[in-house]
């Protein structure tokens, strides 16, 4: 057995054993839904974290950004992940606040409507079902590729790892092994990026070799490679599609389930907000090192095929064996993470969302779910035999299904008094549908949408004209009014001078953050860039000009203002004279 192999089985040892570990303390249905309620800001950060990254990000978008589009993945300011932050705020903290065992649980409480909490349970076996056959096909063609196990031995032992721990132990165990594998990936990923640089020379010496890269010109630039042979005829057209799933995502991670799930398990919503914060800027800076690490193997190979197996070459042969076997192992855990999640959510909503059961006991509960858990792994494990694997492209249309069904029946669920539980239904599966359809016929070369009509964008505009429009025919209940008033009431234990002290760290580091990128993207890409390109000014400065030195400076519009604003929401909320205030509100209520 190899030292790749080695690491790999040694890992997910440590893994399925603590998450099963884990599962000795369920006692209770809370523990099991939402890890009892009492996470601390790590652990959800963790959690947050480990849920997004997969082998989707270090196979499927580390092989994009190596085929091309290294430059606006590290130039343009990370949209997506603002959503976790005002995602937090408009959303986390009132889903919270509610004390649902689910995401589509709150949505049926809201709306008084067992046929919401049903559609949005549906949203999450289709669309996380295909997540979870994503995910669970990229960790069997990872063991395959470094082992002599076939595919079909790979995929069970990828399932099985898993399933074990996630059936077992819940979101007890899952949020405390996603953890541990954040940490792993995330340390592994320092590492590596670090020892491929310094090999390369530094950060500016690989820039500026690789803007003159000949087999792919135009890689690093703002726009990455486009024209003929790519799906962008031009730089505007990858950048039309760009900001449009950079949008799309950022409400992915504001309202989906696989991350606002996360924020029931919350101990407080201070930690609500801090974690997501934190999490924004681990994935961000995470994002960086893996996409430019993508972008740089180029310099060493620019010849891999498929492109998705790039970060695999690079471990086996960029680095020495053991920082390669520690990357991979990384790797393996990030998909496995990210399928722990999956399943326990589908499982969930099959077995609290979907149906209406009545069991004597938390006891019988607790089998029931664990049952309907085994039973969807079954399924996708059989799926997995038959699908073609594609993961970078399935990954973004499935996961931005949840932009069109899920997006503006969540934010108003909170924020609107008009919004009634028909809009709310209709508005879902019309978002769905609406999307899942020409996404569908445009993927199987039926039709072929411009950039500008992508169609989570029609399914997001569908969804919304049609909430509106029903709303304004229907009538919100009382009860449903009554619901949304009291989520709005801040817990009186949540208002804590000591607590808001702690959590405005959170965007003082944000705004820090947004001061410092504008000027490393000037000195560590920018100014290569150009040296490389020859587009420096005649007496050797930058040339402000450009795409790639306006979107550095895009940094600071983005996370400097968001920073404020998180801050300013922080105190307005929880400060004692927010304490004042809400007592008025409860008052007006109660009269």
């Amino acid at each position: 057995m190899d030292i790749f192999t080695l690491t790999i089985a040694i890992s997910i040892i440590i893994f399925v054993a603590i998450g099963s570990f884990a599962g000795r303390n369920i006692k209770h249905l809370d523990d099991y839904f939402v890890a009892g309620r009492r996470a601390p800001t790590l652990l959800i950060v963790g959690t947050l974290v480990a849920s997004v990254f997969s082998s989707t990000i270090f196979l499927g978008e580390a092989g994009f950004t190596y085929s091309g589009q290294m430059g606006p993945y590290l130039l343009m300011p990370a949209v997506a992940c603002t959503g976790y932050i005002y995602g937090a705020l408009l959303f986390g903290r009132y889903l919270r606040r509610s004390r649902a065992p689910t995401v589509a649980d709150f949505f049926g409480r809201r709306f008084n409507s067992h046929r919401v909490q049903q559609i949005s349970g549906l949203t999450i076996i289709v669309a996380l079902g295909g997540y979870l056959l994503v995910v669970t096909q990229g960790a069997a063609l990872l063991l395959s590729d470094l082992t002599n196990l076939s595919f079909t031995q790979s995929l069970l032992i990828a399932w099985v790892s898993y399933t074990l721990f996630t059936m077992y132990s819940g979101s007890q165990g899952v949020i405390l092994t996603d953890t541990l594998m954040f940490l792993l990936f995330a340390v592994a990923t320092v590492f590596f990026i670090s020892f491929i640089v310094t090999d390369l020379g530094g950060i500016a010496a690989a820039i500026e070799n690789l803007s003159g890269l000949e087999s792919k010109p135009g890689i690093a630039s703002w726009h990455g490679v486009v024209g003929p042979g790519t799906e962008w005829p031009t730089p505007m057209d990858y950048l039309i599609w760009t900001l449009i799933l950079d949008i799309a995502w950022s409400v992915v991670y504001a309202v989906s389930p696989w991350q606002s799930s996360r924020h029931l398990m919350a101990k407080n919503e201070h930690v609500v907000i801090r974690a997501s914060v934190y999490a924004a800027l681990a994935v961000i800076v995470l994002q960086l090192m893996i996409y430019g690490a993508g972008g740089l193997i180029n310099l060493t190979n620019p010849q891999i095929e498929p492109a998705e197996s790039a970060m695999i070459w690079a471990a086996k042969n960029m680095v020495p064996e053991f920082l390669g076997a520690l990357l991979l192992a990384g790797i393996m855990a990030a998909a496995l993470s990210s399928a722990s999640t999956f399943l326990s959510l589908i499982g969930f909503s099959a077995s609290n969302d979907m149906v209406r059961h009545k069991e004597a006991s938390e006891a019988l509960s607790l089998r029931f779910t664990r049952g309907v858990m085994l039973a969807i792994g079954v399924i996708v494990l059989v799926a997995s035999f038959y699908f073609p694997a594609n993961i970078f492209w399935l990954m973004l249309f499935i996961g931005t299904v949840f932009t069109s069904s899920w997006g503006p029946v969540a934010l108003m669920s909170v924020w609107s008094k008009t919004i009634t539980e028909s809009a709310a239904f209709w508005g879902m599966a019309t978002g769905f549908v609406f999307n899942v359809v020409p996404a569908g016929l445009q993927a199987f070369g039926f039709i072929d949408l411009p950039s500008y009509l992508d169609p989570v964008l029609i399914g997001s505009v569908v969804s919304l004209c049609t909430i509106i429009i029903i709303s304004r025919l229907g009538k919100v209940s009382r009860k449903e009014a009554l619901y949304r008033m009291r989520l709005h009431r801040t817990p009186a234990q949540e208002v804590d001078l000591k607590a808001v002290k702690t959590t405005l760290l959170a965007p003082a580091i944000l705004i820090l953050y947004g001061c410092a990128m504008p000027f490393i993207m000037s000195h560590f890409y920018v100014l290569p860039y150009q040296t490389g390109s020859g587009e420096l000014l005649a007496d050797g400065s930058i040339n402000w000009l450009t795409g790639e030195a306006l979107l550095s400076f895009s940094w600071a519009l983005v996370y400097i203002p968001l920073g404020l604003i998180t801050a300013k929401v922080i105190i307005n909320s929880y400060s004692p004279s927010a304490k004042i205030k809400n007592s008025y509100t409860q008052t007006a209520v109660k009269h």
